[in-house]
């Protein structure tokens, strides 16, 4: 396998930033994102082999310009969907709520 997500060895991609004190997440939604995955897996809604493939099923573009908690949460949502737990309507929907703010 050779693609976007195995970036191992592949040169020109610039030099690898290590933030110093970097803490574990850098904003809350991705301590919630990080939270959701063991209650998702064992509910059965998904596996971890099923969230990798979910993950490497993203678009090059989508991959390489998130961060790795929204490499997550794309997961999530696609499979979600693609198991009938959640609407592609019920997320559009909410992901309106979240931009208009708090009520």
């Amino acid at each position: 396998m050779n693609g976007i997500h195995d970036l191992g060895g592949m040169h020109g991609l610039g030099p690898i930033v290590v933030e110093k004190n970097e803490p574990v997440f850098h904003h809350a939604w991705e301590r919630r994102v990080f939270g959701m995955f063991l209650p998702l897996a064992a509910t059965g809604a998904f596996g971890v082999d099923e969230l990798r493939h979910a993950i490497e099923r993203m678009g090059a573009p989508a991959y390489l310009n998130t961060s790795y908690y929204e490499h997550w949460l794309f997961a999530y949502e696609t499979l979600l969907v693609e198991k009938g737990v959640l609407t592609q309507s019920e997320l559009t929907t909410r992901r309106q709520q979240i931009a208009q703010g708090p009520v």
